[in-house]
């Protein structure tokens, strides 16, 4: 008789996919000033993170604003740090954090906008 190792055992029943979904992450908030700039605290923000392994993928709408994405990796510490082209030669650092304690994430740029993520999935 063969033994069977506990990774073969989950791959042959299929179990080890559902271990390995994707988490979802979500921030709705306001931006705040940098400076030169008063009118950051009146844009409002959507940003959707989704974490697969160490692959971060992301998309950020703020309002009157076309969609945008990025795409990092995170360390060996769930930290992840990145830029996201927002037009016309422009970009925003993307920094976050993803772990069981707290996950967040920053984008800086013309505006701040930062805040804890809410894990939905």
């Amino acid at each position: 008789m063969r033994i069977l190792t506990l990774a073969m055992a989950l791959a042959l029943f299929g179990i080890g996919a559902a271990w390995a979904q994707a988490a979802t992450y979500s921030l709705t908030g306001m931006g705040t000033g940098v400076m030169g700039t008063s009118k950051c605290a009146t844009y409002q923000i959507i940003i959707d993170v989704t974490v697969d392994g160490k692959t971060v993928k992301g998309l950020f709408k703020q309002q009157g604003r076309p969609e945008r994405a990025f795409a990092a990796t995170l360390d060996d510490k769930g930290a992840f740090k990145t830029r996201a082209d927002v037009g016309e030669g422009n970009v925003m650092d993307v920094i976050g954090t993803i772990s069981d304690k707290e996950s967040r994430i920053l984008l800086d740029g013309y505006c701040k906008f930062e805040g804890r993520l809410t894990r939905i999935s």
